[in-house]
């Protein structure tokens, strides 16, 4: 059976902030969607989240014939090929800061996922998370790289305490902030059905996962749950930019054309 991708993505400022340093992208015809939360003065982090995802969409699309390759899809390769593009991002932020002495301290979260065929790759450094909503149940797929979720999985903290740490935005990982800042790799089957959400911790920071699971079960479509889960940031506070896309896996045929929307 060949699967299809319908994709919406949307991100806000927020409430607080003055300027957005979220960004997102994708190639739908690829199946390869990013996101990044920059950080940084002076529009460093802005120009951090441009560039990781720019790179990560532009080596994809310069090795579309080494990808289309058939020898070349077993799973490890398949890793391997969304690792290097991760790297790549993040040398050349490094080379873009180092040529700017006002971005110096830039770096950004990221998230990616690549599928093939009736299978995805994931990858992520930071905060930034990755759901899969999956026969009505949601799994949380990244494991958070920040200060408070070292400390729940080391015992020194629980999950509650962890959500209302002062502590808690201070990450352990970024892309541009070190010479090798490797991602966090994993593969999976995909279904027909599932629903992958990646998004930052705009999102995370107001919604608690109860909330994203009922948004994805009874919104009438993929773009209303997008707007739904930006808009609850916003009524919360919207202290932060908020930013997610929204990625279902459906039949080739049950609708002509791929959808998608930014």
């Amino acid at each position: 059976m060949h699967l299809a991708l319908e994709v919406v993505g949307r991100s806000d400022v927020g409430k607080v902030r003055i300027s957005n340093e979220d960004s997102f992208g994708f190639d739908l015809r690829l199946g390869v969607f990013v996101v990044c939360d920059g950080m940084g003065g002076h529009a460093a982090g802005e120009v951090a989240s441009k560039i990781a995802v720019e790179t990560v969409l532009s080596y994809f699309r310069d090795q579309e014939p080494l990808a289309a390759d058939a020898t070349l899809i077993d799973a490890p390769l398949g890793a391997q090929m969304l690792s290097d593009a991760v790297n790549k991002a993040n040398e050349n932020i490094l080379v873009y800061a180092h040529g700017h002495s006002a971005a110096s301290g830039m770096g950004t979260t990221l998230v990616a996922a690549r599928f093939d065929d009736d299978k995805f790759t994931i990858a992520h450094v930071g905060d930034s998370r990755i759901y899969l909503m999956r026969n009505g149940n949601l799994l949380q797929l990244t494991e958070d790289h920040s200060l408070v979720m070292e400390q729940v999985r080391r015992g020194i903290m629980t999950l509650e305490e962890a959500r209302h740490s002062t502590a808690q935005h201070i990450i352990t990982r970024a892309l541009g902030t070190e010479d090798n800042s490797p991602p966090d790799l994993a593969e999976f089957p995909a279904e027909l059905g599932d629903v992958l959400v990646l998004t930052t911790d705009g999102v995370l920071r107001h919604l608690e996962d109860p909330q994203i699971h009922d948004v994805l079960r009874g919104a009438p479509s993929l773009q209303a749950a997008c707007d739904q889960l930006i808009q609850l940031a916003l009524d919360a506070g919207g202290e932060d930019n908020a930013t997610c896309i929204l990625i279902r896996v459906r039949q080739e045929d049950s609708n002509p054309g791929l959808t998608s929307a930014n």
